[in-house]
C-alpha cells in the first residue's frame, strides 16, 4: 500500500499501548539491527510495562509520530520519535534525539518517512526547543544513513559501540536546526 492522502500521522497516545506493541515488534523482527533492543527482550515485556512505554512516549520531553491509515483500530505503520536529550556540556545548543525510527515495508518509497521526519524536526525545534537534533544509526545501515544524508543531518565522526553487539557501531548523525521556521 503506498502512502497517499488516506495515511494520517499523529501523535501517539498513551492509551494505545497496544498499537506500539505491535509496531515495536514488527519493526525489530524487520531490522534487528536498527534498535537496540533484541526481539526477545521486547516480547518478554508485560502489559504494564508496555503502557509505561507508551505513557512514557507520548509524555513530556517526547514527540512520538506515527502513522496509520485513518480508521479506528488500524494498526500503525510507521512510528519516529524525537526526544530532549541532556546537555553535555554548557557550548553546545539544547540537542534532542531522533530514536524508534520505523516505515512498514509497503510504505517505504512513498514519501511517508520524508513527511514523518519532516514533522519530527519541527517538533524538535518548536517543542523540544532544540537547536541540535542527533541520532545513532548502525553502520551497516546504508539506506538509512542516505536517507538522513537527503534531509540536512551530517555525519560527526564519533562512533559507539552498538549495544547489542560492541564489535559494531552505531554512526552519529546530527542536524543543526533554524532558529526560525
Amino acid at each position: 500500500m503506498a502512502d497517499g492522502p488516506q495515511t494520517r500521522i499523529r501523535r501517539l497516545e498513551a492509551r494505545e499501548w497496544k498499537k506500539l506493541r505491535g509496531i515495536r515488534l514488527e519493526m525489530i523482527e524487520d531490522s534487528p539491527s536498527a534498535y537496540v533492543e533484541s526481539l526477545a527482550s521486547a516480547r518478554a515485556q508485560s502489559e504494564e510495562q508496555w503502557q509505561g512505554r507508551a505513557a512514557a512516549m507520548a509524555g513530556p520531553g517526547s514527540v512520538a509520530l506515527v502513522a496509520d491509515d485513518g480508521r479506528d483500530g488500524s494498526p500503525l505503520r510507521a512510528l519516529m520519535r524525537v526526544v530532549t536529550k541532556l546537555p553535555q556540556n554548557g557550548t553546545r545548543p539544547r540537542q534532542a534525539m531522533l530514536i524508534s525510527v520505523y516505515v512498514a515495508p509497503e510504505h517505504r518509497g512513498s514519501g511517508l518517512a520524508d513527511r514523518m521526519l519532516r514533522q519530527a524536526i519541527e517538533a524538535a525545534r518548536t517543542e523540544l526547543g532544540a537547536g541540535v537534533l542527533q541520532l545513532g544509526v548502525h553502520e551497516d545501515n546504508g539506506r538509512a544513513q542516505r536517507f538522513y544524508l537527503r534531509h540536512g543531518f551530517q555525519d560527526t565522526g564519533a562512533r559507539e559501540p552498538y549495544p547489542l553487539d560492541t564489535d559494531q557501531s552505531e554512526i552519529i548523525m546530527e542536524r543543526v536546526l533554524p532558529t526560525e521556521a
